[in-house]
């Protein structure tokens, strides 16, 4: 039996008080915020008692959660927590949010119940201001069954390794509580083109819009939900300079906070090969899988900041992009990326049966990379929950700038009709490009052709579409000290020191990814940013205390890359 170390992030390490006390959703801020996370009651299966402690919202199969045990598939969480709402919260209604629960929650309060909901990377909410007392008691029941392959999962799996991670369940986002007004903002959208910013909301009808820029406060009236406005000579947003606009929308007695951005991408042919452009201009996407999971919190860092550290070590490296790989994360990691500077690459959540030969071994050795999609995974449920999943996994993640690429499929796990997938995200975005099968399977219509490379020299075919080697590296040094681990280890080329390491990394960039460029490669993923559990290929350690890179070495690769 192998054996784990327990890992922990410095921030993990000094964590106390309320986690995560930050503003969720900074699209929509309001100054009413009630803070539920923190301690609560755990009850494992049914008929359990309360006599366990969880810390909300870290899951309980983590370090940070102080539970720290994976329950069989299918047990029964039940979370429970008292609280009693501030005097500033007795007016107006009262809103009950969650980041995000795995998989399935039911949901009561004082002994009411308020709602169901199905789906692990979605928040959800409900209005509960006829069910308040003085004293109040939220329950939740969640259960999370990995036998079921309709539901979204990721890279979760009972009998983790390789590269399946230690599965999560339960409550790994925020929970909280604000107060609005009887008649409220709940949504707001921008949208911009040229220098026009058009803002739609869903709240009462009328009211203002007000827009910071560094010449003054520009300002324009809403009328049925709508306001248009024109920002002279606008600056538009890249990871080079990360400009957003603040806005604060005024309409009936409701006022939120919000922010946008200028920024275009679209596809050029230049010089004879076709190439993605951001704000007009070729622009090489240079960037690092990232499976955003953490040795101590698993699916939820230790604290937002964590989001940050490892957005700005990667810039430090000379990277501009992450590939957020078969994940959908927190708002607060998109609103880091937006400020800091960081495009963002973003993958649907897989759902459907894995089968190692067809979706693994067989395509990386070029066998059967171009079959038909059109019959595979025809379970209907399975096939609806993904389309569920893409379609809110667009809308909620669309307001931000950095988000430039979708990816629908990934190596094949549960693809189908792709064809029809392609169009229907057209449908939902059209601003952005899509990435329709990234690694192989390429069946159906895609803005881009999407490879991945390991354990052969990259050698990229002619195209007739911008090429992006959406995957390729995964180089191992695995640090005594930093590895989870402690008897097997997972990566595509071993390494013992960090010099070697560090030599093959600097060549395979400069003898096969540099000179691609020429050739019409306009991005380039390398696996990946961090270790995760068994494997060891991160440019950092999974308890992110030791990068392995060097950093003058990597800067100089990334500005040779991303010059034209």
């Amino acid at each position: 039996m192998a054996k784990f170390a327990e890992l922990w992030t410095e921030a993990g390490k000094n964590l106390t008080g309320i986690p995560w006390d930050v503003y969720p959703r900074p699209s929509l801020r309001r100054d009413s915020f009630y803070n539920l996370n923190g301690s609560w009651a755990l009850a494992v299966g049914e008929k359990g008692t309360f006599d366990r402690e969880i810390r909300v919202p870290f899951p309980p199969e983590s370090l940070l959660s102080g539970v720290h045990q994976v329950f069989p598939d299918g047990t029964v969480l039940r979370y429970r927590r008292r609280f009693s709402l501030p005097e500033s919260f007795r007016t107006g209604r009262v809103l009950l949010h969650f980041g995000a629960v795995d998989q399935k929650a039911r949901v009561y309060l004082n002994d009411t119940l308020l709602g169901t909901h199905t789906g692990g990377y979605e928040g959800f909410s409900f209005d509960i201001t006829a069910r308040l007392r003085e004293e109040n008691t939220l329950l939740v029941e969640t259960t999370d069954s990995l036998k079921d392959k309709s539901l979204p999962y990721g890279k979760q799996r009972r009998d983790r390794g390789g590269m399946w991670y230690t599965p999560v369940s339960g409550i790994w986002q925020t929970v909280w509580l604000e107060r609005v007004p009887e008649d409220y903002i709940r949504e707001v959208r921008f949208s911009t083109e040229n220098q026009r910013v058009t803002l739609e909301l869903i709240g009462p009808p009328g009211g203002t819009l007000r827009v910071k820029t560094p010449e003054g406060a520009l300002l324009a009236e809403i009328r049925d939900s709508r306001a248009v406005l024109d920002v002279p000579a606008p600056r538009h947003w890249s990871p080079e300079d990360p400009y957003l606009y603040e806005a604060e929308i005024t309409a009936g007695e409701d006022k939120v906070g919000s922010y946008f951005a200028f920024r275009t991408l679209e596809t050029k042919v230049i010089g004879g090969i076709p190439r993605l452009c951001l704000n007009g201009t070729p622009y090489f996407f240079h960037g690092v899988l990232d499976q955003g999971y953490w040795s101590d919190g698993l699916f939820t860092p230790a604290e937002p900041a964590c989001f940050d550290r490892d957005i700005l070590a990667m810039k430090e490296l000379g990277f501009n992009m992450l590939r957020k790989h078969i994940k959908v994360e927190p708002e607060l990691f998109y609103y880091a990326c937006d400020r800091l500077g960081m495009v963002v690459f973003q993958d649907m959540v897989n759902n459907g049966a894995y089968h190692f030969l067809r979706d693994t071994a067989l395509p990386t050795l070029g066998i059967g990379k171009h079959r038909s999609d059109r019959h595979l995974h025809r379970d209907p449920e399975t096939r609806r929950r993904f389309r569920e999943g893409m379609e809110s996994t667009v809308l909620a993640l669309e307001k931000h700038p950095s988000v430039c690429y979708w990816t629908i499929f990934n190596e094949g796990w549960g693809q189908f009709d792709s064809r029809n997938r392609y169009e229907e995200l057209k449908e939902l975005d059209r601003s952005r490009f899509v990435d329709t099968a990234s690694g192989w399977f390429s069946c159906g219509d895609s803005d881009v052709e999407s490879l991945h490379v390991y354990f052969r020299p990259v050698r990229l075919p002619g195209s007739e579409k911008p090429l992006v080697l959406s995957e390729f590296g995964g180089y191992s040094w695995k640090l005594q000290g930093h590895a989870f681990n402690l008897e097997k280890t997972y990566g595509y080329r071993y390494f013992e020191d960090g010099a070697s390491f560090m030599d093959a990394l600097e060549t395979l960039y400069r003898t096969e990814i540099i000179p691609a460029k020429d050739r019409g490669l306009c991005a380039a993923v390398y696996t990946q940013l961090s270790d995760v559990e068994d494997e060891t290929n991160g440019l950092v350690s999974y308890d992110r205390a030791v990068c392995k890179a060097d950093k003058t070495r990597m800067r100089a690769i990334g500005q040779e890359l991303t010059h034209f």
